[in-house]
């Protein structure tokens, strides 16, 4: 027999206990509100009706993935060590899927986002800290946005670098209007501009005429990649810009748009079909990501060109190596269509962030606006005093920034996940909860490792 329905009303914001199924606190708000339980899930429809249905929040969750901070990294780690870094791109890409995961599994099961989760469950300071870390998170994303958007223009349009980081501010108004259209509209808008950057990659690919032997090849993790520091610095670049914090926050709060029973029956089929569109969504973020890397190994690595990490000297090299007309601006195409796509995921995880972790509601033009001005300022200042060069040491700084805030994402996720009286029979498995922690310590390790390196190459 199914189990109740839980409907709106048995949720107040004065709501509270002092326990329930092992959180600190009840649940006080549904996570994005006004989008929460709008789409409708044919309970009793064929299994392609019900996967169509839950299709949307795993492409939202794939933009991330693809974001200009890919670019400069993937660009640099083609161009200077051929193909050995695909390797680091498909390992961040599993562990990508095994985070979602839980992250989806997280919002479908306890009806709470990851924001809202600590937020419940930590004690204030701890909480606020935690906060704290994801709106840097979040600033160094902005901050890949806003400088791929504006480089996207300074090439396709020629709009100088500083005009196009302000256009950025207005362009985040204009985008979000469609938000109000409701959320379905807004998946579909994601989903038209990464067919645009798929498009355009298999474009470059096949222009580019990469050799398949090396490409297999550099899927095979080199021992070399941890022992070269500047390797290695691409390497968590890679890392940071592939998993990243904010769309843990993100997808745990999205999959709660879907309509469907929220009972035991209702969320095995939401987590089953979800993970689904999760993890397909991922794997096309991978060869988005590899064929970004690929072009700029097979363009540049073999032809002398190992130096080559800036965006727009990829755009202008494009060309006259592979004698193809359009190779460069289909790049340009992709890498704004991929800081359009960003700006749009991105306004609605600094919305679920801050209502999640503080109970503050902000209007979303406001809160982006905010977000967006906090980017601007480093962005204007990089591009003001070093032009180009700066933009993109930049891009890969905020990716390593990102890449540092991850661990404090990933441990209080799966801490949620593993806990039994939480999750009730959705609690990680014994197999699933060590392949985590492993993926935890990894990325720890990882970041340590960095932070010596770079701090001894500070002093030295």
């Amino acid at each position: 027999m199914n189990e109740p329905v839980l409907k709106m009303e048995e949720l107040t914001p004065e709501k509270e206990t002092s326990d329930l199924n092992g959180w600190k606190k009840q649940v006080t708000s549904y996570s994005l509100p006004e989008v929460y339980n709008t789409i409708n899930v044919p309970f009793n429809g064929s299994f392609w009706k019900k996967l169509l249905a839950f299709t949307g929040p795993g492409l939202m969750v794939a933009v991330g993935y693809m974001d200009p901070g890919n670019w400069a990294t993937d660009i640099a780690g083609g161009a200077r060590f051929g193909y050995t870094l695909i390797s680091v791109i498909l390992i961040s890409n599993i562990f990508a899927i095994f985070l979602q995961h839980l992250s989806l599994k997280l919002g479908i099961v306890t009806g709470r986002d990851l924001a809202q989760a600590c937020r419940d469950n930590y004690s204030k300071p701890a909480a606020f800290t935690l906060w704290v870390l994801c709106e840097i998170a979040i600033a160094a994303c902005d901050l890949a946005e806003v400088i791929g958007t504006a480089i996207a223009l300074n090439l396709l349009f020629g709009i100088p670098l500083i005009v196009g980081v302000t256009i950025t501010v207005i362009d985040v108004l204009v985008i979000l209007m469609f938000q109000y259209k409701g959320f379905r509209y807004l998946e579909s808008i994601v989903a038209g501009l990464m067919a645009v950057i798929l498009s355009c990659f298999v474009y470059e690919i096949i222009v580019s005429s990469p050799d398949v032997m090396p490409i297999l090849s550099g899927l095979l993790p080199a021992a070399q990649i941890i022992y070269n520091p500047d390797m290695l610095y691409i390497a968590i670049g890679i890392l940071g810009a592939t998993v990243m914090p904010h769309n843990l926050y993100l997808h745990s709060s999205i999959v709660q748009t879907r309509k469907y029973e929220r009972n035991k029956t209702g969320k095995k089929m939401a987590v089953k079909f979800a993970t689904i569109d999760s993890t397909v969504s991922l794997f096309l973020a991978f060869f988005i990501n590899a064929a970004i890397l690929i072009v700029a190994a097979s363009t540049f690595h073999s032809t002398g060109y190992q130096d080559v990490a800036d965006i727009a000297d990829a755009y202008q090299l494009l060309t006259p190596l592979l004698g193809a007309g359009m190779a460069s601006t289909v790049f340009a195409i992709a890498l704004l269509a991929s800081g359009q796509n960003s700006t749009l995921t991105g306004t609605l995880a600094g919305q679920i962030v801050m209502e999640g972790f503080l109970n503050i509601r902000l209007k979303p033009w406001l809160r982006r606006l905010i977000t967006r001005l906090i980017a601007i300022i480093p962005a204007f200042i990089v591009t003001l005093l070093f032009g180009e060069k700066g933009t993109t040491s930049l891009l890969i700084l905020s990716q390593v920034i990102l890449s540092m805030q991850l661990s404090f994402a990933v441990v209080p996720l799966i801490h949620f996940t593993s806990d039994k009286i939480k999750m009730g029979e959705f609690v990680n498995k014994p197999w699933l909860k060590i392949t985590v922690y492993m993926i935890s310590f990894i990325i720890i390790i990882l970041n340590v490792y960095l932070l010596i390196e770079t701090f001894s190459e500070w002093l030295s």
